[in-house]
């Protein structure tokens, strides 16, 4: 599980994308299920775990360029797609001349 929590005082919604480092990885990296394939919603000061499930293809044990690959890191962005903008349309009030 992934756990994820919401520091600010208004609800948010999102997505995220996920990232393996090093890069090379990638090839032999797979993802069964994300909580990165849908949009979450966290409320204010949730915490949640969410799921994640991957594996990493057992033939990276046979590619020579894996072979100083000690670790690999699996993180997220978050990107938020519930953004509230002030409103600033300030033509709508303007009087036409």
């Amino acid at each position: 599980f992934f756990t994820a929590t919401n520091h600010s005082d208004k609800a948010i919604t999102g997505v995220a994308t996920y990232n393996v480092h090093p890069p090379k990885v990638g090839l032999y990296f797979s993802k069964i299920q994300c909580f990165c394939f849908e949009e979450q919603r966290l409320l204010p000061g949730e915490t949640v775990d969410m799921p994640v499930f991957f594996f990493i293809d057992p033939e990276i044990m046979d590619d020579p360029q894996m072979r100083n690959v000690h670790s690999v890191t699996l993180s997220y962005t978050f990107f938020q797609t519930d953004m509230d903008y002030e409103d600033d349309d300030d033509d709508d009030d303007e009087e036409e001349a």
